[in-house]
């Protein structure tokens, strides 16, 4: 009976597992210049991609965005993943998106969620909080808030996707 019953916990908790990795919603988004984009298309060649909600008037959110900047070369370099930011700004504050993208020089792909409809179907509640998905558009690990060094834990998330496929 003991046996059976931890043979049962096991299957639940690979079937739970499986089970918590979302993929992308079909939700439109713009780019900087206006064109939509459905979530569901961002991809990156069966590679990893690394996705962080922001917006314009969160520090950490900045933070996080300019210490993955820094990185970001060489983390391309041996991984091959990419990064997305999604900024949450509304219609008030994201005319100062695009500027502050060119300002930082940051070469992720850049997208507006003004009406915060992606973040709400990805259950996000506060910026920053940053998705890592597998090659296959799945999300597999996520945080939220941003202290410096946590890009680390963010990239050695990438890397054993990277060392397990």
């Amino acid at each position: 009976m003991k046996g059976k019953l931890i043979t049962l916990l096991l299957v639940l908790t690979v079937t739970l597992g499986v089970q918590s990795q979302k993929k992308l919603p079909n939700i439109t988004l713009k780019n900087l210049n206006g064109k939509e984009v459905l979530s569901s298309d961002l991809s990156n060649d069966g590679r990893p991609m690394i996705i962080s909600f922001w917006a314009t008037w969160c520090k950490p959110c900045l933070s996080e965005l300019s210490a993955f900047n820094d990185e970001y070369e060489d983390w391309v370099e041996e991984t091959g993943v990419k990064i997305i930011a999604i900024s949450i700004d509304d219609a008030r504050t994201n005319a100062r998106v695009k500027s502050m993208v060119l300002g930082n020089d940051w070469p992720f792909e850049v997208y507006l969620d003004p009406n915060q409809d992606f973040k709400r179907a990805l259950n996000i509640v506060n910026v920053p909080h940053t998705l890592v998905l597998n090659g296959k558009g799945e999300v597999v690990w996520e945080h939220s808030t941003y202290n410096p060094g946590n890009e680390q834990e963010v990239i050695n998330q990438v890397r054993h996707l990277v060392n397990n496929q």
